[in-house]
């Protein structure tokens, strides 16, 4: 069969990023001012260098002749779908973002996006995470969602607190330790 009649992805563009949770119908995209700068920088760099070193390299590749069987061409232009894939989904994460500065927070003994917080569960183990924007998730730093459970079940409360967390081991008691907020 021709590969011109060849379908590359049952997928649409949009529904590539894949590790991307979607924003919460009716929330906003609530971001640090950190995160906002990550991502618009991303855009930037893609937009002022990566797209047009592709389309010098696949603009080369086309006019050698015969593209079918150029591999410059195909894997350029693959990489440009893919580029023009990412400004697309940054382009509207970053339409949608309301940063939030957690430095601004009054009230440092509730929790609220941006917060560092130390928890202890059942077992009593001490745990650290930062509330971030569902673009910032790193786990190995800490940094969990806002729409994440653990997040969910920390939100507005205090310290002293004891707030329950609904895990697949079922429910767990877990108490507030300290809350923080970057200065």
């Amino acid at each position: 069969m021709n590969k011109a009649f060849v379908k590359e992805s049952d997928e649409s563009d949009d529904d590539l990023e894949l590790n991307q949770p979607d924003v919460p119908a009716g929330s906003k995209n609530y971001i640090t001012p950190a995160g906002h700068e990550r991502l618009r920088s991303e855009l930037l760099r893609l937009l002022d260098n990566d797209r047009p070193e592709v389309v010098k390299l696949v603009s080369w590749a086309a006019s050698n002749g015969d593209r079918s069987e150029n591999g410059d061409y195909i894997y350029g232009k693959r990489r440009l779908r893919e580029i023009d894939r990412r400004i697309r989904f940054l382009t509207k994460r970053l339409d949608l973002a309301e940063v939030v500065d957690a430095r601004k927070q009054e009230n440092v003994d509730q929790v609220f996006f941006g917060a560092t917080v130390d928890y202890a569960g059942d077992d009593g183990i001490v745990q650290t995470v930062t509330i971030v924007g569902i673009d910032e998730v790193d786990l190995d730093r800490g940094h969990v969602s806002w729409i994440s459970p653990v997040a969910r079940a920390l939100l507005k409360a205090k310290i002293g607190d004891t707030v329950p967390l609904h895990t697949p081991a079922g429910v767990q008691q877990i108490d507030i330790l300290d809350v923080r907020y970057p200065r």
